[in-house]
């Protein structure tokens, strides 16, 4: 089985490099979208285990987006992942506090993004 992240970044390049970085995993089926409103609009009719989402779009941000998907009913329970720069300990406790499943510090390792995904998730939520 496999396991469907959508990414989530305004960064063309950033974008790029993640979900090639994220398909080193052969158990991940990754599709990027460019920001908030994509990202509603896919998580609903794709309905992805997991979305890794940047935190400092324009127009609708990380935080905007993470409540928007929250908001609706048939994307309430898809875990989101925060990508940032952004980590100092006061921030990484604002987003937990946004009912995130975990955060990635940007830049991320491509080597390793993969496995920080699966790290956060958890076996149980991996089928």
């Amino acid at each position: 089985m496999s396991v469907k992240v959508l990414y989530v970044d305004d960064e063309p390049d950033i974008r790029e490099i993640a979900v090639m970085a994220l398909e080193l995993n052969s158990g991940f089926e990754v599709k990027s979208v460019d920001g908030g409103r994509a990202a509603l609009a896919i998580a609903a009719e794709w309905q992805p285990d997991v979305v890794v989402l940047d935190v400092m779009m324009p127009d609708m941000d990380g935080p905007m987006t993470r409540k928007a998907l929250a908001e609706q009913q048939s994307t309430a329970d898809i875990p989101v992942i925060f990508a940032t720069a952004r980590t100092q300990p006061t921030e990484i406790e604002g987003y937990r506090a946004m009912n995130v499943a975990g955060v990635i510090s940007k830049p991320f390792d491509p080597m390793t993004i993969a496995d920080q995904v699966t790290s956060i998730l958890g076996a149980d939520r991996l089928g």
